[in-house]
């Protein structure tokens, strides 16, 4: 798509030169001679760049400037001037100027212009990016306030254009799949489709079909053709959730269709070329996959041409209220139950907990006091979630056990005491159980 730019200068020769050197350089090039042509196309399409004289025969160019930033923010204005002083090129940068350029002009302009377009894209990539995270979040305030987190969406930004591999790492629940959301959502390809298979939720013998999709015939009960996820995702995204759960051997196929570009339907004779971005996630720590058999080294490497680290909410204790108050607005209104805030006892409980369960438990903490509650902010008897550093000190609990105290008292809310089901979603057996509610004192 080529460039739109405006040229504002009375001078007729020297507009007409650089509407001829744009034009060249493959522009779109709008003109105006003066202030009232400038007004006439303030109401049509909006320039990329626009090159405005100070000085024109009916018009101040500081008030244009002002007018025209209003009626099209994302232009970026280079003022030009005959006459520059410290104190015009200080309004003018005041007023939303991207430049203050002094005539005669020379080559630099160009390379001036190259980077006002520059930094109209980084501002269009973070416009999509905030809207983005509004939609997720539904709030319009910024839920990411720890430094860590913001160094990831800087990463976003600069990956989300591209179509190279992505490996998002972290524990369960610290919002990988949303960080897949926003890569799709922000890359060239959010008009296709964005396909997720979990890696860890189907059979072996059921997820190469899945992927490559099979023939009729190919495998006992396949009773027609499969069209495989990389062809459903073709043109847009493909996330592999929980990667090192997939079997060694359909790891080394994955590896071979990366590679390759092409794939082959399971029973298949021939192969068929693939369009679509890879992105990958784990919950385990990439050496101890690597190092237990869980995940191939080559397809390691292949796949994580970036990899995006999500901290544990732990480890980000400033985001957890931002979260959480975007949690509460969103639950609040779909209960039609309005309400406020968090009452300072529960926001400091919800700080100092460790939240093994990361965004995800906050998130389902939030919506589970949002429905308990019974004023208009939760309060501290809202909450499930139990002081972690007074365990410590009453028990003498490590952190660890503190923690897995906390999960289970959590669970056991959940299924109303039920302690074969609890049992069940803790993933231990029963007498387990029962040991451990003996040794960690809770009341059941």
């Amino acid at each position: 798509m080529k460039h739109k730019i405006l040229l504002v200068d009375d001078q007729d020769e020297l507009r007409g030169l650089l509407a001829d050197s744009f034009l060249a350089r493959g522009f779109d090039v709008l003109q105006a001679s003066d202030g009232a042509a400038l007004k006439n196309l303030l109401s049509g399409t909006q320039p990329d760049v626009a090159l405005l004289d100070l000085r024109l025969p009916d018009a101040d160019g500081l008030d244009l400037l002002s007018t025209m930033k209003r009626q099209w923010p994302e232009t970026e204005v280079i003022v030009l001037s005959g006459y520059g002083t410290l104190d015009t090129a200080v309004e003018a940068t005041k007023r939303g100027a991207f430049h203050f350029q002094t005539k005669p002009h020379n080559d630099g302009l160009y390379s001036l212009v190259d980077r006002a377009l520059e930094r109209k894209q980084q501002a269009q990539e973070n416009s999509k990016l905030i809207d983005a995270l509004k939609r997720m979040s539904g709030d319009s305030s910024p839920i990411f306030q720890c430094a860590q987190m913001k160094a990831v969406m800087r990463t976003i930004e600069r990956i989300a254009p591209s179509d190279v591999s992505v490996l998002i790492t972290g524990e369960s629940g610290t919002g990988k799949e949303v960080v897949a959301d926003l890569i799709h959502t922000l890359s060239p390809r959010n008009k296709g489709p964005f396909i997720k298979i979990n890696c860890a939720a189907l059979p072996r013998e059921l997820i190469e079909s899945e992927l490559f999709g099979s023939v009729k015939g190919a495998f006992t009960g396949s009773q027609g053709d499969r069209e495989g996820l990389f062809r459903q995702a073709e043109g847009g995204t493909l996330l592999l959730d929980e990667l090192s759960e997939m079997p060694i051997d359909t790891q080394s196929k994955l590896l071979r269709v990366l590679q390759e570009k092409e794939v082959r339907p399971v029973g298949g004779r021939t192969s068929y070329k693939t369009d679509c971005r890879i992105l990958a996630s784990t919950n385990r720590r990439v050496e101890d996959a690597i190092k237990e058999s869980k995940l191939r080294e080559d397809l390691y490497y292949r796949i994580s041409a970036i990899s995006v680290a999500l901290p544990p909410l732990r480890d980000r204790r400033d985001d957890i209220l931002p979260l959480a108050r975007a949690f509460l607005k969103r639950f609040s209104s779909q209960a039609d139950r309005p309400m406020t805030d968090f009452t300072p006892a529960a926001a400091e409980r919800m700080r100092s907990y460790d939240w093994p369960g990361n965004v995800r438990q906050l998130q389902n903490e939030v919506q589970r006091a949002v429905l308990m509650c019974d004023g208009k902010a939760i309060d501290l008897q809202d909450l499930s979630i139990m002081d972690t550093r007074s365990e410590l000190d009453d028990q003498n609990l490590t952190l660890m056990e503190a923690m897995e105290r906390n999960k289970i008292v959590e669970v056991l809310r959940e299924t109303n005491g039920n302690k074969l089901e609890t049992a069940r979603r803790l993933g231990i057996g029963r007498q387990t159980l029962y040991n451990k509610i003996k040794a960690y004192a809770i009341a059941a």
